[in-house]
């Protein structure tokens, strides 16, 4: 059995404590990852655009910004002006430009992506415009006479947030249960910290319900203290935008030592902490999975004070969910990424993780198999990235479709009145801008429903 550390093997102590570092390098490696920009650098990056008539930009977003306009109304020094057009599409576009991944979207299209060229930045040209509207308070939107028509949304998650302002937008009143303490989703509890910092997830979500019509009740789960048929039953429709819930298990021995932690949990801890140095972590850490989740759990154990961080992946780098712009953002911070290992077993001393056994992988007639051949690194700490599932409790009679909940192209479900959107519904990717499309898209189609004086027949056979 070969031995894979990734040096220091011997006569480094192990264990998992809070307070590695300083307070001025906590405050330095959690700092923004890409602050804004000023108003010279705008003006230079959004003179780049060439304002394509056709602008493949605009239909690599999910969202479906206008993003020509937005970027020529900063030119035209209009910031308020292109953070209407952003808002218009996307009501949380602030956290997309933050957050998405615009090398793979938008910016993958941009015209100028070229070998000799590189894209316009558009992620930072919407953030600049977005943060000076909210920034001013500047609302865009009033609400229409109120209707009536009550909606129940579950989740305040991206697609929650999205469907409520679209909804209350409409004079509708809705509200939204919220499990969690905070409102926000995966806004709040799943984002690396140093990508939204200054709480903004938080005032973000202000600044959509401030819009009026919106009441959040938090700590109220679905399946806990209400059901599906009581929703339906006491409001004239129903979102459900509840995202995933659960972390898919290993499977393997050693699974239950101290030392092996869900990484998103871990990532919900740091971005609820006040202070960074409250977080324990270890020296040598092994994150397994290959999204972004295992890479903003392992950026984030660097930044942390861990000596060595490894990411284990059982297929090629072409494969890894993470973009290669993330790939290399972990290599640049010092996290070691190595491919076709999967993880065969936990190693433990004293109830304590002190490495894992890994095997060797390779695709054979098109499948992934083990090749026998194992090795051990050594580590105290141990993250599982390898994705979240969806819990259907209290979702009743609801069809399902790979796990999730099947819904039609307008968010509709297999029960009338009742539709869904964002990570907990089986299409689009699970990324916060397809989550808001989804969200602002079931919101129109419920005010059509009501609209029409009554509920649409059954979506989905």
């Amino acid at each position: 059995m070969e031995r894979l550390g990734s040096g220091h093997q011997g006569g480094i102590a192990t264990g998992i404590v809070a307070g590695r570092l300083s307070e001025a390098q906590y405050e330095t490696n959690f700092s923004d990852l890409h602050p804004r920009l000023d108003r010279h650098e705008a003006l230079v990056a959004a003179d780049r655009c060439y304002f394509c008539y056709d602008a493949p930009c605009m239909t690599a977003c999910p969202t479906s910004i206008d993003i020509p306009l937005f970027i020529r109304q900063i030119s035209t020094g209009n910031p308020l002006g292109s953070a209407k057009t952003i808002f218009d599409q996307n009501i949380l576009g602030g956290m997309c430009a933050r957050v998405c991944p615009t090398e793979t979207l938008c910016e993958q299209a941009c015209v100028r992506n070229t070998a000799e060229d590189r894209p316009v930045e558009i992620g930072k040209l919407q953030r600049y415009s977005t943060d000076i509207a909210m920034e001013q308070d500047r609302q865009f939107y009033t609400r229409k006479a109120p209707t009536g028509k009550t909606i129940a949304i579950v989740g305040a998650g991206p697609a929650g947030l999205a469907a409520a302002h679209r909804l209350a937008m409409h004079g509708h009143s809705v509200t939204v249960f919220e499990a969690r303490e905070k409102s926000g989703g995966l806004n709040e509890y799943g984002i690396a910290a140093y990508k939204a910092v200054d709480d903004f997830a938080e005032r973000e979500v202000d600044y959509v319900i401030a819009l009026g019509g919106i009441e959040i009740q938090h700590g109220k789960a679905l399946g806990r203290d209400f059901s599906l048929s009581d929703l339906s039953g006491r409001y004239d429709a129903v979102f459900l935008g509840m995202g995933l819930q659960g972390v898919n298990g290993l499977g393997i021995e050693g699974e239950d030592l101290a030392g092996v932690e869900d990484a998103v949990d871990f990532i919900a801890a740091l971005r609820q902490a006040k202070d960074k140095a409250s977080i324990p972590i270890g020296r040598r850490i092994v994150v397994l999975g290959g999204g972004m989740t295992a890479i903003d759990a392992a950026i984030q154990s660097k930044l942390l004070g861990a000596e060595e961080v490894t990411i284990c992946y059982r297929r090629g780098k072409e494969n890894m969910n993470a973009s290669p712009y993330e790939q290399d953002l972990a290599t640049a911070n010092g996290v070691i990424i190595r491919h076709w290992l999967a993880p065969k077993s936990i190693l433990g001393k004293d109830g304590k993780v002190v490495g894992i056994e890994v095997e060797y992988t390779a695709v054979r007639d098109g499948r992934l198999a083990g090749t026998g051949e194992t090795g051990v690194i050594a580590a105290d700490q141990i993250f599982k990235a390898i994705g979240q599932n969806f819990s259907a409790s209290g979702l009743g009679a609801l069809q399902f479709e790979k796990g999730k909940i099947a819904v039609d192209a307008e968010g509709r479900t297999s029960i009338e009145g009742i539709w869904a959107g964002g990570d907990c519904v089986g299409i689009g990717e699970d990324l916060t801008v397809s989550a808001v499309a989804q969200g602002r898209d079931a919101a129109e189609s419920i005010n059509r429903a009501l609209a029409a004086g009554a509920r649409p027949a059954t979506a989905v056979a």
